[in-house]
């Protein structure tokens, strides 16, 4: 019996229809919501992690089967052995990695699989190259391209850098979907752990046109006097 096939065994021993009935609800699977479609097993996170370290070997064409799943969690197993095989390669098999993660934005189609993945992969890859990808996602008609761009500045911001976050930032503050307004919100507070003025000179000049949501995410490490200032601002 091939990996892949052991793997599905094991996935299925693990579902749990009333676990995957709450994750339908937390994913918003319903009609005209974000996640419309997406089926569930019901497996959790950590039974995840432990099933991708076990069949972190899997060939591409066992990832690439994952990804065509109309399952959730094993979408989630074959990015979680994507990375771990990105993490372990050489520079050569390395961009290997990134372009087959590339070629398959189409299947990283929920916030959890971006956020999985997206770092580092993506943002890992481009931390010393050209970035223009990403400015090309951030303008993408696709919701989940478009968290890709924002969710993989993660990467340059624990690096101290900081412009690609800022400018990718700015870009999505028109964006209409709540989830985007989150991401932003989310890496705009990370730049103000590593500098605080950073994210002020950044709000200072954005807050009147931020979207609420991305906001208060971004402001959540502030003191309660400086939140309640940006707040009372917008």
């Amino acid at each position: 019996m091939s990996d892949f096939n052991s793997l599905i065994l094991e996935i299925n021993k693990y579902a749990d229809p009333k676990k995957a009935k709450n994750y339908n609800w937390f994913f918003k699977t319903g009609p005209g919501q974000y996640g419309e479609g997406d089926r569930f097993l019901g497996i959790n996170v950590p039974t995840e992690h432990q099933l991708s370290k076990k069949y972190s070997g899997l060939t591409l064409n066992g990832i690439h089967q994952l990804l065509q799943s109309e399952f959730h969690e094993q979408r989630v197993i074959g990015l979680m052995i994507l990375k771990l095989q990105y993490i372990k390669a050489d520079k050569k098999d390395k961009k290997k990695f990134y372009n087959f993660y590339l070629a398959h934005t189409d299947r990283v189609n929920n916030w959890d699989l971006v956020d999985i993945s997206a770092p580092h992969i993506v943002g890992d890859f481009l931390l010393e190259k050209d970035r223009s990808l990403l400015y090309q996602f951030a303008k993408s008609q696709s919701l989940w391209e478009r968290r890709i761009a924002i969710i993989s500045t993660f990467t340059f911001i624990r690096k101290n850098k900081f412009r690609d976050a800022l400018a990718i930032s700015e870009i999505l503050l028109s964006d209409k979907q709540d989830l985007i307004h989150k991401a932003v919100g989310w890496m705009l507070k990370e730049v103000g752990k590593k500098s605080p003025e950073t994210l002020t000179g950044f709000l200072d000049s954005n807050f009147k046109h931020m979207p609420r949501t991305a906001l208060r995410y971004s402001i959540e490490k502030f003191s309660p006097p400086l939140r309640a200032y940006y707040l009372k601002l917008r």
